[in-house]
């Protein structure tokens, strides 16, 4: 990737519905060049896929929580087996296998802290090969 590259991948990643013409003028790039660029990029898997990105507050999902999960080897899962199944819940949004104090990371939305704590004590702390966790309610998001 050069620096051409490196600027129409920023720019997509903030305005990734603009037209190819609407990106050449913006960053003073050839249409035909900023066209080429994007195919390549997603030929090679620079860029995965081009996604919406909702508005959670307007969706009434605006509680976010960060879950950290110590996992049991003692279980007979794996940790990525468990970390898939994880990911499966739709109140999850991310999930991370980490090193360090903790197994996994997850980022989790709800409608309400009580939602977030309903997914921790029916589902989380139900599942095999999940020892513990810990939760972290977000207070205000600066930058996602």
């Amino acid at each position: 990737m050069d620096e051409k590259d490196r600027k129409i991948l920023e720019y997509l990643m903030e305005n990734g519905r603009d037209k190819t013409s609407d990106i050449s003028r913006e960053l003073d790039i050839p249409r035909v060049t900023v066209h080429e660029r994007i195919q390549n990029m997603l030929q090679k898997g620079i860029i995965r896929k081009f996604s919406a990105i909702p508005d959670y507050e307007a969706l009434n999902i605006q509680f976010v929580a960060f879950i950290f999960v110590g996992f049991s080897p003692l279980q007979k899962v794996s940790q990525r087996d468990l970390a898939k199944r994880i990911a499966a819940l739709h109140e999850v949004v991310e999930v991370h296998i980490v090193a360090g104090q903790w197994d996994l990371l997850l980022k989790a939305r709800g409608r309400s802290l009580k939602e977030i704590g309903d997914l921790v004590l029916d589902k989380l702390r139900e599942m095999e090969g999940i020892e513990k966790t810990e939760t972290v309610a977000v207070f205000q998001t600066v930058k996602e």
